[in-house]
């Protein structure tokens, strides 16, 4: 017996797509770290995605004339490249309209190819490496600066506004990490900065006695760490240890609310800058706090870093469907690439040719009294 209600052609597939009462299912996938030392963050990530389709179904959307309900495929890929790509794989023989994820760049960027080869459109809320999007994938989109914006605005922070003299560099390898960490460095020397020291972790280590012991040698007033918050708050805290009165810098990896528990209450005020890919002003302000409040009283905790993003990018993706009248990826593609001035709850937004969003806002953040505290948007 032949179940299929209806169908959508997805490159040389096609869906049959179940229908509940007269609505077309249109699956949506995200994937983020669920498991893990930053599975706080991929959580984050997926309340975002969880509250961006249950708000879209509430509304009732119509794509090309006929009702339709959004279903979340939600997946975990540990922040690993391999379980990445595992779980990209799932979702394109799911059927999926489209993907957003992942949340970093090493696992974002091994997954875009298995997303661009089943011609699936991929908008990654937080991946900042410059690579993510220069593949020639026109699948691939993202709707933060990347990190040439985000390690060249810390760097050049680092040197004429901390008065960094002597700047000390450690990154966890992972393609996050170094990426923003090149960055930051090239920024610092363009800026008259010197770069001290230069040490390397991984994105699993836990003790940094030894790369700590050898940077405060080199007498830091600055500590720049490319990474993730689950390794940086214990670094703050073994260097705290170790009589490191550096400030600790770094970008949108570290920039979470959870980064002062993290640190076991070692940050002293004003003592972490760090950088968020992303910012608003102004009335837009308004848009982003309401957000933040609906998202507390549903899930009865603060956004970390990345929900708004995944949230927009949600509905940035269905606002193509619904002008191209198709959930098709084939067919709301071409409208995904010439979004322009799409009014999110973290800013306006608008492709270029890569898929990077135009004129990405950064955030600068520092911590006190335990809470996060803007400093300034720069562009």
């Amino acid at each position: 017996m032949n179940r299929c209600v209806s169908k959508i052609a997805i490159g040389a597939a096609t869906l049959c797509s179940g229908v509940v009462g007269a609505q077309e299912i249109v699956k949506i996938g995200h994937v983020a770290p669920t498991s893990g030392a930053i599975a706080h963050l991929g959580k984050d990530n997926e309340y975002g995605a969880r509250m961006a389709i249950e708000e879209l179904n509430a509304k009732g959307i119509s794509i090309g004339g006929k009702a339709v309900k959004f279903e979340l495929m939600a997946e975990d890929d540990a922040g690993d490249p391999k379980q990445g790509t595992a779980a990209a794989q799932k979702l394109v023989d799911s059927k999926v309209s489209g993907v957003v994820g992942h949340l970093n760049s090493g696992t974002s960027i091994p997954a875009s190819k298995v997303y661009s080869d089943a011609g699936i459109p991929q908008i990654s809320p937080s991946a900042t490496n410059p690579k993510y999007t220069r593949q020639g994938f026109k699948t691939t989109f993202r709707v933060v600066a990347d990190d040439v914006h985000l390690g060249g605005t810390l760097g050049r922070y680092a040197v004429k506004d901390l008065n960094g003299k002597s700047i000390a560099v450690i990154d966890d390898r992972t393609a996050y990490g170094q990426g923003v960490a090149e960055e930051f460095e090239k920024a610092v020397v363009a800026a008259g900065g010197k770069i001290s020291a230069r040490q390397f972790t991984t994105d699993k280590a836990t003790d940094f006695s030894a790369i700590l012991t050898a940077i405060r040698s080199s007498k830091p007033d600055v500590v720049f760490y490319g990474g993730m918050d689950a390794v940086a708050g214990p670094m703050i805290r073994q260097a705290k240890q170790l009589g490191i009165k550096a400030k600790f810098v770094g970008g949108d990896g570290i920039c979470s609310g959870e980064l002062p528990k993290l640190a076991g209450g070692a940050m002293a005020d004003g003592q972490v800058v760090c950088a968020e890919a992303g910012g608003v002003e102004g009335q837009q302000k308004q848009g982003l706090e309401a957000f933040k409040a609906r998202f507390k009283a549903k899930f009865n905790t603060d956004v970390q870093v990345y929900a708004p993003y995944v949230y927009d990018s949600i509905n940035v993706m269905v606002a193509a469907m619904v002008k191209a009248g198709s959930s098709d990826p084939a067919k709301y593609l071409p409208e995904l690439a010439k979004t322009s001035d799409f009014k999110g709850v973290t800013g306006t937004i608008s492709f270029d040719a890569k898929g990077d969003v135009k004129n990405g806002a950064l955030t600068l953040y520092t911590y006190k009294g335990g809470k996060r505290e803007a400093i300034a948007v720069v562009r």
